[in-house]
């Protein structure tokens, strides 16, 4: 069984009488990838700085690492932040190669590795290069990359895909899978649901400073409902004597002028899709559209956390 990296127990913080962070529980296995994710302000950097001790929880137990504090343990720890800031006059390996060190990596080591990082995730032409230079998307893959350069156990990263354009958000989710693949454990918050969908192993959903979710990203897609688009102007009540069909009801379309009906059928965890095309094609049910989709992140994240959250998101 894979040993806890970080564990939460009913984690509080105030700022006067408002409740940033309420009651927030979590254990975090070792080499997964797991995300904090909730709208903006729902508490996922107040969680985290109280997991580096950059602030101290009102009440409430963390253990990181086997230690009561992120501080006896911080070389152990990569740690990109919400605010992103480098020295702007220093060249990109030099900067990578400061921060390796500053986590106890000698020197000679902690060049070597400045290079390999920027050979491996594109940025070895612009090594030299001064960080003011940098576009600001390229300024964040080197402050990725000067978080992690010290190959620590536990890697925190703070909306990280904040300010890339999608070429180099694939870049940064590549690295991500990397550091798993190396038996290191990532955590990282977004508000982006795609991102999570594609890497994550657990997920925290968080609103208003309340868990929401703790568990795999198949178990929160379990909690909706599947459904099957279909299309048709014949009779559909036929369908309900199938097994494992648990409601069907009218679908309201977004096109104001479609001709023909549209019916979403409700289906439990067992049955196949495909058993519903199969009985409107025994009962004579014409079909101008039949779709079935999986449930997404963003899905399950209106679903549980609220119309109200769910606009905070799309803002």
């Amino acid at each position: 069984m894979n040993s806890t990296v970080l564990s939460l127990r009913e984690v509080v913080k105030n700022y006067g009488d408002f409740k940033a962070v309420d009651r927030v529980s979590l254990s975090i296995p070792k080499g997964s990838i797991y995300g904090f994710l909730g709208p903006n302000g729902a508490g996922k950097t107040t969680t985290i700085r109280m997991i580096l001790e950059i602030i101290k929880p009102s009440s409430g137990e963390i253990s990181i690492l086997g230690q009561p504090s992120a501080l006896q343990v911080r070389n152990r720890i990569g740690y990109l932040p919400e605010e992103k800031g480098l020295y702007k006059k220093m060249k990109v390996w030099a900067i990578i190669q400061y921060f390796a060190m500053l986590k106890g990596m000698a020197r000679a080591q902690a060049k070597d590795q400045a290079w390999h990082l920027l050979e491996k995730y594109g940025l070895k032409d612009f090594a030299e290069a001064k960080v003011e230079a940098l576009s600001k998307g390229m300024g964040q893959k080197v402050q990725v990359l000067s978080a992690v350069a010290h190959n620590p156990e536990l890697v925190i990263l703070d909306e990280p895909f904040s300010g890339l354009d999608p070429v180099n958000q694939t870049v940064l989710e590549d690295l991500i899978q990397d550091l798993s693949a190396n038996g290191q454990t990532v955590i990282f918050s977004t508000h982006v649901m795609q991102h999570a969908e594609r890497l994550c192993d657990h997920i925290l959903l968080i609103a208003k400073g309340r868990k929401i979710f703790d568990g795999t990203v198949t178990q929160a897609k379990a909690t909706i409902p599947r459904r099957v688009l279909i299309e048709t102007g014949d009779e559909v009540s036929g369908l309900r004597q199938l097994p494992g069909v648990e409601d069907i009801e009218a679908f309201e379309s977004d096109d104001d002028e479609a001709a023909v009906p549209q019916w979403q059928v409700r289906i439990n965890d067992s049955t196949n899709p495909q058993d519903i095309l199969r009985r409107c094609f025994e009962q004579g049910i014409n079909l101008t559209r039949f779709e079935f989709s999986e449930p997404s992140l963003h899905d399950v994240f209106v679903h549980l956390v609220g119309e109200e959250a769910g606009t905070a998101q799309r803002r």
